[in-house]
């Protein structure tokens, strides 16, 4: 037994709803309520005007909430007759009824039907279908292009910054130093701020060097070949190194400081101020702590340059500390890393943001709360360009970058 419940949107009767009637019963009342193949059914109460033509498959009736129409005239022609705007506003305006409004069969008899030759019914319902499925072409094509068009952006971004950092975005200059050099000078100046005491010293140092076309890691004075671990090819003027060599410290932020949140004092960043697709800090919301003078605090209070890197959850989210920034902390699920003064710019965390470094965080995951060791984030092969190239690099981002609205 059909329903106006069973005539959906799409104007077809959803068979896998209907319900079925014992075989004496349907007999005995029913007999009149039949449906035969190719009637309109027509929904007269509750969903007014939704239509269709049973195409068979069932003995089928119908209940008083469906009209079934019995036409001499092409059935096809008659129902999208129903669809047409006209119809629909005139069955809106004329429906009766106080709790559900109705538009019964007196009403639809009285229906105005313009009809033409039998061949030309034909025709129009013809035409009418194959502008139907140009319109659903159409409006898939426009889906498929609002998607694209919504995420193309932040491809473009990311496709950007892989270049910058694999030697494409700018040419080289055969002038330019190479990146060893600079490399070095980071080393020289990581020892003499171990010597000064201001830096602990890295238990497991890492020196990357090319030889004969190859690449080789240091480690505890144990020299390997690392070519089947580089991520991409670089030019031959650039290095690579580990992330850790390029930093003063990596450390993750104070534990068990809601005890100290207040609504003045200093900030206290948190995870909700880092950003996904950029390393801009989110300022719209901030945690205020007040700190007692016996806290533990010094370790991650922040200063300017301080990349923030999120380390568990939705791991390898960003935060910059600007100049001037205000007296600010990090709690346990963001880590700090703060970068020596020769490569205290933003080419590394630009290079934090390709899908290269979120290959890699996703690799270094652990445990059910997707959590990323602090050890793990100094293990990011870094691709090193000459220092010249290096700037060179930023200022065609920062130009290029402009140019994107990123949704």
């Amino acid at each position: 037994m059909v329903s106006s419940t069973n005539i959906n949107d799409d104007c077809i009767v959803e068979l896998e709803k209907v319900r079925y009637l014992e075989k004496n019963i349907f007999d005995k009342e029913n007999e009149r309520t039949n449906a035969a193949t190719g009637d309109i059914f027509f929904t007269s109460v509750g969903s007014l005007g939704r239509s269709c033509v049973y195409e068979g498959g069932l003995n089928i009736c119908f209940q008083r909430s469906v009209s079934v129409i019995h036409t001499l005239i092409f059935n096809y022609y008659l129902k999208y007759c129903l669809d047409s705007a006209y119809i629909q506003q005139k069955i809106v305006r004329e429906a009766t009824g106080t709790a559900q409004k109705g538009f019964y069969l007196n009403q639809l008899a009285l229906l105005l039907i313009p009809i033409p030759p039998i061949e030309e019914q034909h025709r129009i319902v013809s035409k009418y279908l194959e502008t139907v499925q140009m319109q659903k072409e159409y409006y898939k094509t426009n889906e498929t292009l609002d998607v694209l068009n919504s995420g193309f952006p932040a491809t473009l971004k990311k496709s950007i910054l892989q270049y910058a950092v694999q030697g494409k975005l700018v040419p080289q200059d055969p002038a330019d130093e190479p990146a060893s050099v600079l490399l070095k000078r980071i080393r020289t100046e990581k020892e003499q701020l171990v010597k000064e005491g201001k830096i602990k010293r890295d238990k497991h140092e890492s020196v990357i060097f090319r030889r004969d076309n190859s690449y080789y890691e240091k480690v505890d004075g144990i020299e390997r070949c690392i070519d089947d671990e580089l991520p991409f090819e670089i030019p031959e003027s650039w290095g690579w190194c580990r992330l850790k060599s390029l930093t003063e410290n990596i450390t993750s932020g104070s534990r068990d400081w809601a005890k100290y949140y207040s609504t003045t004092g200093a900030a206290f960043l948190r995870m909700g101020n880092l950003s996904k697709n950029s390393f801009d800090l989110r300022l719209e919301h901030i945690q205020r702590v007040s700190i007692p003078s016996k806290a533990e605090g010094t370790r991650t209070s922040l200063q300017s340059g301080d990349l923030l890197f999120s380390i568990t959850g939705d791991v390898g989210m960003l935060g910059l500390i600007p100049d001037g920034f205000e007296e600010a902390y990090i709690n346990q699920h963001t880590a700090m890393i703060r970068f020596l003064p020769e490569i205290r710019n933003k080419y590394i965390p630009y290079l934090l943001l390709t899908d290269y470094a979120q290959k890699f965080y996703n690799a270094n995951q652990h445990g059910i709360k997707n959590s990323f060791r602090l050890d793990s984030i100094g293990e990011l092969l870094v691709s090193i360009p000459p220092e010249k190239e290096l700037f060179r690099i930023l200022q065609r981002i920062s130009l290029v970058l402009s140019k994107i609205v990123v949704l």
